[in-house]
């Protein structure tokens, strides 16, 4: 009887063992570059690096819902600057800014859940059928809502009214 159990033991082993060997293959690969010039490959990676900053300039640091609506500069309790130091005129009727980093963003309102200079996107199919990007430069609202400016009234009512927005906070304030 322990001639057979130390067999079947011996059997079990050599049965595991083969298993192990054939479900562990270990594949090597080198990659070479014999490409002559190789700056070449450091322009490509310079391209993912400025790719992967932009996606990480993209990354949201918090997320809110609250209403949207939009405002013009001359309505009735508007001075046509806005409230955000450098007080942007905006009695031209333009309602978009450029930031350095986010380049030409739109002009929303926040209430001083968001600072100055903070930056927001959301979707909005009465504006735009891309994302839209906006920096906060006046204030108004109340709670976690967004006033977008407006180039005119008509647009304002018409086209934004009040609806509901989730919108990603990119920046908060002017870092």
């Amino acid at each position: 009887m322990k001639i057979v159990n130390y067999f079947v033991r011996l059997s079990l082993l050599v049965f595991v063992l083969i298993i192990a060997k054939s479900s562990t293959k270990v594949m090597n690969s080198n990659v070479e570059n014999d490409n002559v010039n190789k700056t070449i490959n450091l322009s490509t990676m310079a391209l993912k690096v400025i790719e992967v900053e932009q996606e990480m300039k993209f990354t949201a640091i918090d997320t809110y819902t609250g209403d949207l609506t939009g405002y013009v500069y001359n309505c009735p309790l508007c001075s046509g600057k806005l409230s955000c130091a450098p007080s942007y005129d905006i009695t031209d009727g333009k309602n978009t800014y450029y930031d350095a980093e986010y380049g030409e963003v739109y002009i929303v309102a926040s209430s001083k859940n968001l600072p100055c200079g903070s930056i927001v996107s959301f979707y909005s199919n009465r504006i735009d059928d891309d994302k839209i990007v906006a920096i906060v430069l006046d204030r108004g609202v109340s709670g976690n809502s967004l006033d977008f400016l407006s180039p005119n009234l008509d647009y304002a009512y018409n086209n934004i009214g009040r609806s509901s927005v989730t919108y990603d906070v990119l920046r908060s304030g002017w870092e």
